[in-house]
């Protein structure tokens, strides 16, 4: 398939720039063999069956936008420069991977100087305005001073329309982030409707829960630019499933039971950590798995999950799951009955089409 299979024209209006209020009154919309149901968040235990199984992602997003001070070099001109980075991969306890801009402005060997008296020297320049960044200090305080010096990682569409603010460092963070698995540059976007009300629903209709943990990247944001699909590479990611939960999936599939991913990351984990039988292994590793129309879903029966952006490899991912014809009409719906898109909108809940 090409790139421009997954085109399809979303009017601006329909870009969600804030979340709903409160969480779970958003909208979902149902597509479940080749049908649509308009419905709502709050819908979810109903949708579900006792004993099926939801799959969270339980990272937790930091204060990856950060913005720098490139101090005016001695030679060759020119005054202090201002420098947009935005954090996408850690590579260890002192050096982060980084997208910034203007990326022609910096040289290797450059220091960056950020609030708080934090600095880093620029290590590497890579293609597409990639650095790799080495900072002065490291472990648990680099961690401080990034949230002390970085604001909410607001994706592109939301920050080119307005600046982050203090809503957001709530808004876009799910409830169950686990405090000890920060990591994630991006928020796993499908999991900020969950609220206690709708965790107490799905408890009452016996619908089991477990966590995994994927730390976002900001190449989650990059747009393909290649129109050969099979030419586009993906930016890996750090992933962990535990011996409790890879226990906990194994069984429920053994029972009967549904596996429910909640978000793209959720799924990209489960299917990375995969046997080809559908056995889920225990393991941390990176994954730069890409998923397309053609693949064969080894464990997940459904996705809960955003609307995604045009071209976008998510909305590849949605389109192998539930049918590329049948996600096209699905967006089509989706547009016209004014549904709200991207990391702040509303909901999907899709069945795979096998």
């Amino acid at each position: 398939m090409r790139l421009s299979d997954f085109d399809f024209h979303l009017p601006e209006d329909r870009i969600a720039l804030r979340p709903a209020r409160p969480r779970d009154s958003a909208r979902l919309l149902q597509v479940k063999d080749g049908g649509l149901s308009d419905l709502g968040v709050l819908d979810l235990p109903n949708l579900l069956e006792p004993g099926d199984l939801l799959v969270f992602n339980d990272t937790r997003v930091i204060p990856a936008a950060l913005t720098g001070v490139r101090p005016a070099r001695a030679h060759g001109g020119g005054g202090d420069v201002e420098i947009e980075i935005n954090l996408h991969k850690r590579d260890d306890e002192a050096v982060w991977r980084a997208f910034v801009r203007p990326a022609k402005r910096l040289k290797e060997g450059d220091t960056l100087h950020f609030k708080g008296g934090l600095t880093a020297e620029v290590r590497e320049k890579r293609e597409g305005g990639e650095v790799v960044l080495t900072f002065d200090r490291a472990g648990v305080e680099l961690d401080k001073a990034i949230v002390e010096a970085g604001a909410p990682p607001l994706p592109p569409y939301i920050a080119s329309k307005r600046a982050a603010d203090a809503a957001d460092l709530e808004d876009y963070q799910t409830v169950y982030a686990a405090p000890h698995k920060a990591g994630s540059v991006a928020a796993p976007t499908a999991g900020l409707h969950f609220t206690d009300r709708l965790f107490a629903a799905l408890d009452a209709r016996g619908i089991k829960r477990t966590h995994v943990t994927l730390h976002v990247g900001a190449g989650t944001f990059l747009p393909v630019k290649t129109e050969d699909l099979s030419e586009h590479q993906m930016h890996a990611e750090w992933y962990s499933v535990s011996e409790e939960a890879a226990r906990t999936i194994n069984e429920t599939r053994k029972a009967g039971g549904r596996i429910i991913a909640v978000g793209t990351t959720s799924i990209r984990t489960l299917e990375s950590a995969a046997e080809e039988d559908g056995t889920v292994r225990a393991e941390a590793r990176d994954t730069a798995i890409f998923i397309t129309p053609g693949y064969r879903f080894k464990v997940i029966d459904a996705l809960m999950t955003n609307f995604h952006l045009p071209k976008s490899t998510l909305f590849m991912l949605v389109s192998a799951l539930a049918g590329f014809e049948d996600m096209h009409a699905a967006y089509a719906h989706a547009i016209a009955e004014h549904y709200r898109f991207f990391s702040y909108g509303d909901s999907s809940l899709l069945w795979r089409k096998d």
